[in-house]
C-alpha cells in the first residue's frame, strides 16, 4: 500500500456557496473533477496529486485522501473496525498525529468522542504492532486523520493539508473582522476582472482584497507561503516531489504590465497593516496604498476596470444608521466617479444595500463565517453610454 502512487478518491472541502470557484480551479490544473457538492469537490488521484492542489488552491479548506469506508453504529464499531487498518504503514516511527471528524450520528453528542476513539484504534494497533505508541495532540502540524461519519456510514482520511488552506499564510496582521483569504480569492473570481485592467479596493481593511488581486493577477500560488502540511508527515513522503511543485510555483509567477490595483482606507492603521502583509506576500510593489475617505478614491478613467467594496455590515441599531448613509455614499461614489467600470459590494446586510440607490445586475450569493452575504454587481455606464441606457429605460 502506497497511497503516494496509488488513486484513491480524494475530498476537497470549501465554505459553502465558493465550491463552484474551487471546481474551477481544480480542472483549471488538469484534473477530472467527479462530482460538486455544496461543500467541495470530489475527484480521484493520490496522495501526490494531493500535493499540487495543496499548493495551487486558493478556494480550498481541507484536501482529503480516502483509506476506507465502512459501516458503524456507534463509536465502539469505530475503533474496533479502525484497529484492524495498518497505521504502521502511514505514521512513521516515532511519530505524531491529530484526529479530526464531521460527525452526524445519534449515538454521539460530543464529536470529541469519536475522536478518542479513532485515536485509541490508532494507538492500540501501534502498540500491537510496534510495542510503542506515537505521540497525538490537537496541533495539527503531524499526521492528521480524519473520519467522516453520518448515521451508519463512515469513511476515514488522511487529510493532507493540516492547517487550513484557505488561510493562505502571508497575512500576519488581521485587522477588525477580515475577509478571509480563500473567501476573498473566491469573491474576485466572481467578478468580470480580467487580471490585467484596473482593480479599485476603497475601505480596504487589512488588504485581503486588494493582495488577492494582485496574487491572482501575478499567478503567486498559495503554496509560496506555507512550508508544512500534513502530507509531510507520512510515511513514503518524498520531499522531491514537493520542491519539484513548488519550483513549478516559482515558475509560473507573471508580471502583468500596466496593472493597476489601488486600495484606500481612512484608518493610517489599516492602510500600515495591509502594506506589512503586502510585503509578506510580496507583492507591495504592485499595489498603490492610499490613506483617504473612500470616496477620495483615485479612480483610473477611461478604462474598463472593477470597483471592489466590503462595508461594515453592522449590528446595532446606532451602527446601522450612520451605515445607512455610509451605502447612500458608496452608491453616489460609483455613479459620479466608477463609470465605465463594473462595481463590487460585498455585504451581510441587504437592508443597507438598498440604501445604495442602484439596481444590482447580479448578486451572487456567499457565506462570511455564518453570515448569509451577497456580492452585488453593478455596471456602471459612462458618458454616451449612460445616456443610451437612459434613454432605453425611459422608453
Amino acid at each position: 500500500m502506497n497511497p503516494f502512487t496509488e488513486k484513491a478518491a480524494i475530498i476537497i472541502t470549501c465554505h459553502k456557496r465558493i465550491a463552484p470557484y474551487l471546481q474551477k480551479e481544480v480542472e483549471a490544473l488538469g484534473f477530472i473533477v467527479d462530482e460538486t457538492f455544496i461543500t467541495g469537490v470530489r475527484l480521484t488521484g493520490t496522495i501526490n496529486d494531493c500535493i499540487k492542489l495543496n499548493l495551487n488552491l486558493r478556494c480550498a479548506s481541507q484536501i482529503l485522501y480516502s483509506l476506507q469506508s465502512f459501516m458503524a453504529k456507534d463509536a465502539d464499531s469505530i475503533h474496533q473496525h479502525l484497529k484492524s487498518y495498518p497505521w504502521e504503514k502511514i505514521i512513521p516511527n516515532p511519530g505524531y498525529f491529530s484526529i479530526t471528524s464531521n460527525v452526524q450520528n445519534d449515538t454521539i453528542n460530543n464529536s470529541m468522542f469519536s475522536n478518542l476513539r479513532v485515536k485509541d484504534a490508532i494507538v492500540d494497533r501501534m502498540r500491537d504492532v510496534r510495542g510503542n505508541r506515537p505521540s497525538t495532540g490537537a496541533e495539527l502540524t503531524g499526521a492528521v486523520i480524519h473520519l467522516f461519519w453520518k448515521n451508519e456510514e463512515a469513511e476515514v482520511f488522511i487529510d493532507t493539508s493540516g492547517e487550513s488552506l484557505a488561510r493562505h499564510g502571508y497575512r500576519k496582521i488581521p485587522g477588525l473582522a477580515p475577509m478571509l483569504e480563500g473567501l476573498a480569492s473566491a469573491t474576485i473570481y466572481a467578478t468580470n476582472w480580467n487580471k490585467n485592467s484596473p482593480f479599485v479596493n476603497p475601505m480596504c481593511g487589512s488588504g485581503t482584497l486588494a493582495i488577492e488581486a494582485a496574487l491572482i493577477a501575478t499567478n503567486r500560488g498559495p503554496g509560496l507561503f506555507r512550508t508544512n502540511y500534513a502530507f509531510m508527515h507520512l510515511l513514503g513522503y518524498d520531499d522531491s516531489v514537493y520542491k519539484k511543485e513548488r519550483d513549478l510555483l516559482l515558475e509560473q509567477i507573471k508580471t502583468p504590465h500596466h496593472l493597476k490595483i489601488i486600495a484606500t482606507d481612512l484608518s493610517n492603521k489599516a492602510i500600515e497593516n495591509a502594506k506589512k502583509n503586502a510585503l509578506a506576500a510580496g507583492v507591495e510593489q504592485l499595489i498603490h496604498f492610499a490613506v483617504c475617505d473612500f470616496a477620495a478614491t483615485q479612480v483610473p478613467q477611461n478604462q474598463v476596470g472593477i470597483m471592489m467594496v466590503n462595508p461594515e455590515y453592522g449590528e446595532r441599531l446606532g451602527e446601522i444608521e450612520e451605515l445607512e448613509e455610509t451605502y447612500s455614499r458608496i452608491g453616489d461614489f460609483m455613479k459620479k466617479q466608477c463609470g465605465g467600470y463594473f462595481g463590487y459590494v460585498f455585504t451581510g446586510n441587504l437592508d443597507l444595500a438598498k440604501k445604495i440607490g442602484l439596481k444590482a445586475k447580479r448578486r451572487i450569493e456567499f457565506y462570511n463565517s455564518t453570515i448569509d452575504c451577497r456580492l452585488l454587481e453593478y455596471e456602471l455606464y459612462s458618458g454616451t453610454r449612460r445616456m443610451e441606457k437612459e434613454t432605453e429605460q425611459i422608453a
